[in-house]
């Protein structure tokens, strides 16, 4: 059953924040700060950290204790009317949809949220009324900015149970368009990742199938874009420098991201990256596929 319609379709409008669970807090304190040049915005009472990045209060939330992997995502919508119908419309998929309580929705600093869990069991939140936070971005090692406000915080690229259907459900419910497709083959292996948009990114979410019964994370990467070329080269040199596990400089053959991936504290990779593409004129787009992932480099990150 197709949920999407053209009358007072609400629609997703970019990845707002993330919720990672951590083995070693400590760890990622000084790589998110270090490494990364994220500004640590506060902490909780249970010792999670918030990470701040552009204006938004935090766009990443680290809790300690947890299995190193994604815990949960939240995406954003433009109102309250937004709001109300993209429940609806999860509600006609299917999935059941509670309310954020009032801690909930004062932890995340929005106005309002709801909550369930989406196709892949996957903690998900959809809100409204992000925070502003009005004192200036300080990044702990001088990152002259990201691209992120209203394009969110970068992307994530998830492993899941059932691909075909998780596209379907992000397309047909939460209203993002598919931007292309890439096909690879490693070896013997022949598999896919689809890349989808929800504003003038290239892609906020990409989706990979989960092989039956590996031992896979759920997050096989996020990314963060800098608006400076040489704060990714520092970013890659401190990587070495620190004897983080780190790949080559690339560039990608889909949003065109010069970057570079390494290895998180918690053992999924990170992509640095500047210069991707936008998607100026969303009625002109076509969907392409491509048979490789990057143009040149992107040598892989040492495991």
């Amino acid at each position: 059953m197709t949920i999407l319609n053209t009358n007072g379709f609400g629609a997703i409008t970019q990845l707002g924040y993330i919720g990672i669970g951590v083995s070693d807090i400590a760890a990622w304190r000084d790589f998110a700060g270090e490494v990364l040049g994220l500004q640590i915005n506060g902490e909780a009472a249970d010792g999670s950290l918030f990470l701040r990045m552009d204006n938004y209060h935090h766009r990443f939330e680290l809790i300690p204790g947890g299995a190193d992997d994604i815990a949960f995502h939240g995406w954003e919508v433009k109102d309250a009317a937004s709001l109300e119908q993209v429940a609806n419309q999860i509600r006609a998929y299917g999935l059941e949809v509670t309310r954020g309580d009032a801690d909930e929705i004062a932890r995340r600093r929005v106005i309002d949220l709801i909550k369930f869990n989406d196709p892949d069991g996957l903690a998900t939140e959809i809100y409204y009324g992000a925070g502003i936070d009005h004192t200036p971005f300080r990044s702990p090692r001088g990152v002259r900015g990201f691209v992120a406000d209203a394009l969110g915080l970068g992307h994530i690229v998830l492993a899941v149970a059932d691909a075909p259907e998780y596209i379907r459900f992000y397309t047909e419910v939460l209203g993002a368009r598919m931007s292309d497709i890439i096909y690879m083959t490693r070896g013997e292996a022949k598999f896919s990742g689809t890349f989808l948009h929800v504003n003038p990114r290239h892609h906020s979410l990409a989706i990979a199938q989960r092989p039956p019964a590996a031992p896979v994370k759920r997050l096989e990467h996020f990314m963060i874009e800098v608006n400076n070329l040489d704060d990714v080269g520092r970013a890659r040199a401190l990587c070495q420098a620190r004897g983080i596990a780190v790949g080559g400089f690339g560039r990608h053959t889909n949003d065109k991201m010069f970057s570079f991936y390494c290895r998180a504290p918690s053992g999924f990779r990170i992509e640095y990256g500047f210069d991707g593409m936008q998607i100026e004129d969303e009625t002109k787009w076509e969907v392409t596929h491509h048979t490789a992932p990057s143009v040149w480099g992107h040598e892989a990150v040492p495991r």
